[in-house]
């Protein structure tokens, strides 16, 4: 079997997924060689934030992650997005398959607070594949590792994370707190009858000086 080759055609948010999740559309080729009875497909998914550019709101929101501009020269470094696997069925020359990613909305993940620091243009990924190609010669099996150099580099729209997100979250953000800390906001909420969770927070940062 001659190698595969790799290559995102697109990508968008999956409007049938239990958890905000994004689809990749899969071109793998095989240019000569005997038909691909199936593929064990892994890929795991980085972010290369050194290869975009970024406002002056984007950058204020990614102190966290990057520190201030001056550092970013050394602290701009890739982060890791998600590992997922499919099975890719059978085919002779190339075929298109779907990839679907889960995102997690917790913003103290790395991955949920750079996507979340992005108002527009894309976000620059990596795709390293690896797995397993079985196929046949003269009747007998044969199988083939996909190399780690495949890799692919792809540019996916903030739109369409953010469609992703607002499919299950509209226009919401999720915070994780302590147990006791959310005991004392009950408590708070609980006592000056506040009918949501919005107006409780909103009444704490109004006391603020």
């Amino acid at each position: 079997m001659t190698p595969l080759h790799f290559e995102c055609v697109g990508a968008q948010a999956n409007p049938c997924a239990a958890v905000p999740s994004i689809t990749l559309h899969l071109r793998l080729t095989q240019d000569h060689g005997d038909p691909v009875d199936a593929v064990a497909l892994r890929c795991q998914i980085r972010i290369e934030p050194h290869r975009r550019r970024y406002s002056a709101d984007e950058a204020r929101r990614l102190v966290d992650l990057f520190g201030d501009t001056g550092r970013w020269t050394r602290t701009l470094k890739p982060v890791s997005f998600a590992t997922v696997s499919t099975m890719v069925p059978g085919f002779t020359g190339s075929t298109v398959v779907d990839l679907d990613v889960p995102c997690t909305y917790d913003l103290e993940v790395a991955s949920t607070k750079y996507f979340n620091a992005l108002d527009r243009g894309t976000i620059p990924l990596l795709l390293l594949f690896s797995g397993t190609v079985f196929g046949s010669h003269d009747g007998r099996l044969r199988v083939q590792q996909v190399p780690w150099s495949n890799e692919e580099a792809f540019s996916l729209p903030v739109s369409v994370w953010r469609q992703a997100v607002d499919l299950h979250f509209p226009g919401s953000a999720w915070l994780r707190v302590r147990q006791d800390t959310m005991d004392s906001l009950q408590r708070f909420r609980s006592e000056h009858a506040f009918a949501t969770w919005d107006d409780t927070v909103a009444a704490l940062l109004a006391t603020r000086p």
